[in-house]
């Protein structure tokens, strides 16, 4: 009888000690998706806060300068490209256009002085190099949760329990083509 008592109290406190670890670990892959969730609204809002500054940017150039209809255009195209993306990779393929777009914009107006001197440009151009740091900062944040969430639904026991809580798909990084090393070459012939 003793021998029985002992072993169900030996199989009672097994089970218990796995129900505690199967929690932890399911906790702790929580805990890691939410972190991704959150750091992914990060990104969005910058995103979406730079993507605002562009119509002003647009106007603002516009008054002093005659630009390419097509600078503008590939501007605004990036613009709603970034607006409506869904996925990292969706948003990553806005950035580098918008990116290349934003480039000549500022190349070309360095050619004004008049638009250089304006409190309106400066103003812009410093809310477009805080956004993008903060952008930089939102996306090295949430590469690096999507890294640990990642490596926490692929190692073992924890890549068993996010397969049975579905937890298994990999989240995308958010990558952005490295910028060409190239000069830009603005083009003022149409400036006039």
């Amino acid at each position: 009888m003793d021998l029985i008592l002992i072993s169900g109290i030996v199989i009672a406190i097994i089970v218990i000690i796995l129900a505690i670890v199967l929690i932890a670990i399911y906790n702790g892959l929580v805990t890691k998706q939410k972190r991704v969730n959150n750091a992914w609204a990060q990104i969005d809002v910058q995103l979406k806060r730079r993507a605002d500054l562009i119509p002003n940017l647009i106007e603002t150039v516009k008054g002093y300068a005659k630009f390419e209809k097509k600078v503008l255009t590939q501007v605004t195209q990036a613009r709603t490209a970034i607006m409506s993306a869904k996925t990292p990779a969706q948003s990553a393929k806005g950035e580098n256009m918008l990116a290349g777009a934003l480039k000549t914009i500022f190349a070309v107006a360095e050619a004004y002085p008049k638009l250089q001197a304006s409190e309106n440009f400066k103003s812009l151009q410093e809310e477009f190099a805080t956004t993008e740091n903060k952008i930089a900062y939102s996306r090295q944040f949430y590469n690096d949760s999507v890294m640990l969430f990642n490596t926490a639904i692929a190692v073992f026991p924890n890549n068993i329990v996010a397969g049975m809580f579905g937890f298994g798909k990999p989240r995308e990084y958010f990558e952005i083509a490295v910028a060409d090393k190239k000069v830009v070459k603005a083009d003022f012939s149409d400036l006039g």
